[in-house]
C-alpha cells in the first residue's frame, strides 16, 4: 500500500484533512464519510507500538472434572448496559463476510450491520451493543467513524469514543468547524467494501476499513476501538485524530468483502 502523503515542510498534514488538496481531488467519499472533524496525522513509530502484536484468542480454562456439563451461553451480559446481550464465543478473526450481514441506511451512508454481532440497539445516531469479538469490534469502527461528520457528532462522541485526552483534542478540534449538510442517495458518494483485521484481544482491536470511491480508486482507513463501559468505543490517537491514517489502495486484495445483505 502506499500513502497519499506524508508529513513534510509543507504542512499539508498538519491541516484537518479534509482540507488537505491531495484528499480534496482524490478522496472526496473520505471527506464525506470518513472522520469529517478528526485532524489526520500519520502516526509515528511511538503509536505504532500500541498497536503492535497478532490476533489472538482467549485462552481456554478446563471446566473441574465435577462440574455438570452445559452448552455454552447464548448472550453473555456481564458488565453490559441493560437490555443488551451478545453472544461472545467467536473469538476467530473473520474470513468472510458474516452470513447475517444487512445494511443500514445513516444519512448518505449504507453501514454494515450484523443481528448477531451488532449493533443490536439503535438510538437515533447512536448504534450500540457490539459482541465482544473481531467482527463485533470491526463493525463498531466502521459505524462510529461514520457519524463523526455530521450534525450526530458531538452526542455520538461522547457516547461512544474512548475517554482520554484523544477524545479531549478531538471535541476541542471539531467544534471549531463547521457541520456540512450531506445529500444525495445512500452510496452514492461511494461505498464500504470490506475490512481487515490487524489486532485483536478482548481489551482493544485495531482494524482497516476500504472504501470504493465515487471515482472507483480505493482508500483505506486504519482505526481502534476499545472496551470501555460494556461495549466497543472509537479510541482516537492522542492528537485527536480518528484514524491512524489514510492510504490508497490498487483494489481489493487481501481485505474481507462486506456481502450484499438487504439494506434497510
Amino acid at each position: 500500500m502506499a500513502s497519499r502523503g506524508s508529513r513534510g515542510s509543507s504542512g499539508e498534514w498538519d491541516k484537518p484533512f479534509w482540507l488537505q488538496r491531495g484528499w480534496q481531488i482524490s478522496a472526496a467519499f473520505l471527506l464525506a464519510m470518513v472522520l469529517i472533524g478528526g485532524y489526520v496525522a500519520l502516526i509515528g513509530d511511538d503509536d505504532t507500538e500500541n498497536n503492535a502484536g497478532t490476533p489472538q484468542s482467549p485462552a481456554k480454562t478446563s471446566a473441574p472434572a465435577n462440574a455438570p456439563s452445559s452448552p455454552p451461553a447464548s448472550g453473555t451480559t456481564e458488565g453490559r448496559p441493560a437490555g443488551c446481550s451478545t453472544d461472545d464465543r467467536d473469538q476467530a478473526v473473520p474470513s468472510q463476510s458474516p452470513a447475517d450481514l444487512k445494511w443500514k441506511v445513516y444519512q448518505t451512508d449504507l453501514l454494515p450491520v450484523s443481528p448477531s454481532a451488532g449493533p443490536l440497539k439503535f438510538d437515533g445516531a447512536v448504534w450500540s451493543c457490539y459482541a465482544r469479538t473481531p467482527l463485533g469490534a470491526t463493525l463498531a469502527m466502521q459505524a462510529i467513524s461514520a457519524k463523526m461528520g455530521g450534525a450526530d457528532w458531538k452526542t455520538v462522541s461522547e457516547k461512544q469514543m474512548a475517554k482520554g485526552p484523544g477524545r479531549d483534542q478531538f471535541v476541542a478540534a471539531r467544534a471549531k468547524e463547521a457541520t456540512s449538510q450531506r445529500t444525495g442517495a445512500p452510496g452514492s458518494r461511494g461505498s464500504y467494501v470490506g475490512f481487515r483485521v490487524l489486532t485483536f484481544s478482548k481489551d482493544q482491536a485495531t482494524g482497516m476499513i476500504l472504501m470504493r470511491l465515487a471515482d472507483g480508486t480505493y482508500g483505506v482507513a486504519t482505526m481502534s476501538t476499545v472496551w470501555e463501559d460494556g461495549d466497543w468505543k472509537l479510541r482516537p490517537t492522542l492528537d485527536g485524530s480518528v484514524t491512524e491514517g489514510l492510504t490508497a489502495v490498487g483494489g481489493p486484495d487481501g481485505f474481507i468483502l462486506w456481502g450484499s445483505g438487504n439494506a434497510s
